[in-house]
Formats: structure tokens, C-alpha cells, sequence
């Protein structure tokens, strides 16, 4: 025979179901995702209003940390975000947006942050930025995996100029000569293996070779 806990008895008779609770925990869970960008639209109209000299901080980040105990990295990148989904994704704001999706669905602050990064990089193709968008938007996927696809992405588009790659392998081969040189150079004035002219003239083409490096 099981026994009930005194909570159970309670929700039994105050007619709280299990299936209610499974709702109220989607909504808390919603609302606990998103309840950041209320503090994000308070932050920004703060600093671009420059509100924090009126309440005697000389600095942003001195009213962030000393009154709200928010320091200055969480602080921007709270009023960035939200100036990017005001600019971006000004859908995600409306009440709408989390009431129309599953919880899992719904991205968190973090995932904003790595999409609004995406969105500065020029390396990112278009629909490079369209896909983490609606793994972000459709998916609500977290920033973890969302920083991987990105890094991905970035490996995958990253253009490599010709004519830097065939200078970079002349420098390579230059170098290696000029240690060769070098090597030559020290071994004919120990050993006297060689005479002093083309010493000279091994020096020379040394220091012609170190310029070009520079």
C-alpha cells in the first residue's frame, strides 16, 4: 500500500494535478529564460542616458556593481544583447514569443550573446547567420553547442589568400636558408675551411636575407 506525503494529500485536495504543475513549470520556465531583458532595457536606457551621474557614480560600471552588484562584463553584455534583439529580433521581446513556443524552445541570454557575435563576424556567409538564427529562434538552441556550429562555420569559411600563403612559404624557405647560412658562416671562421672572401660574401647575402625577414 503506498502512502501519500503530506504535500501530495494537500495538492490532491487543494485539486492541484500533476499536468497543472507540468504547465506552471513550463511558465516559470519561460519566464526565467526571457526575464533578462527586462533588466537589459533598464541597463541600456541607464548608460545611454548616462542616468548613473545624476545618482553620483562617475562610471557605468561603478553603479552596476556597487547598487545592483551586477559587475561590468555581465552588465554590457546584458544591455548589448538587448539592443540586439531591439535592433535584430525585436519579435523575440513581445510577450508573444515565449508564450507561443515550448520551454526548450525558448534561447536563453547566453545563446543570444553568441548569435549577436555571429551576426558582427564577416568571415560568417548570410546563410551561415540564417542557420544559427533558427537554431537559436526555432531550436532554442544552448550557447554551447551554438559556439561549436560557430566555430565550425568559421574554420569551414575562412578564406585563405594565395598570395599570402605562397609569401608565407617564401619566408619559411628563407629562413631556413639563413640558418643554414649562419651555420656555414660560424663553421668556415672556426675551421678555417674556407677563405675569407667567400666568408665575406656569405655574410653579405646573411644580412640581405635577415632584411627581407624583417
Amino acid at each position: 500500500m503506498s502512502i501519500m506525503s503530506t504535500e501530495q494529500q494537500n495538492r490532491q485536495q487543494s485539486g492541484v494535478t500533476a499536468d497543472l504543475i507540468r504547465e506552471e513549470l513550463m511558465l516559470h520556465a519561460k519566464n526565467f529564460k526571457v526575464s533578462w531583458t527586462g533588466l537589459g532595457q533598464a541597463l541600456y536606457v541607464v548608460w545611454n542616458d548616462k542616468l548613473f551621474y545624476a545618482w553620483g557614480y562617475e562610471k557605468f560600471e561603478y553603479y552596476t556593481e556597487r547598487e545592483l552588484g551586477i559587475k561590468k562584463p555581465t552588465a554590457m553584455k546584458l544591455l548589448k544583447n538587448y539592443f540586439f534583439l531591439e535592433q535584430e529580433e525585436p519579435a523575440y521581446l513581445a510577450k508573444e514569443f515565449a508564450e507561443d513556443r515550448d520551454a526548450a524552445q525558448v534561447p536563453p541570454c547566453d545563446a543570444i550573446n553568441v548569435l549577436r557575435l555571429a551576426k558582427r563576424n564577416h568571415e560568417l556567409h548570410k546563410d551561415d547567420y540564417r542557420s544559427l538564427r533558427k537554431s537559436v529562434f526555432d531550436k532554442g538552441k544552448d550557447a554551447t553547442a551554438l559556439r561549436k556550429d560557430l566555430t565550425t562555420m568559421i574554420r569551414e569559411r575562412k578564406q585563405v589568400d594565395p598570395d599570402e600563403e605562397r609569401e608565407m612559404r617564401n619566408l619559411v624557405a628563407m629562413r631556413k636558408c639563413l640558418n643554414a647560412l649562419r651555420s656555414f658562416e660560424r663553421d668556415m671562421e672556426v675551421l678555417k675551411l674556407a677563405p675569407a672572401d667567400l666568408v665575406e660574401e656569405a655574410k653579405t647575402l646573411m644580412k640581405k636575407i635577415e632584411e627581407e625577414v624583417e
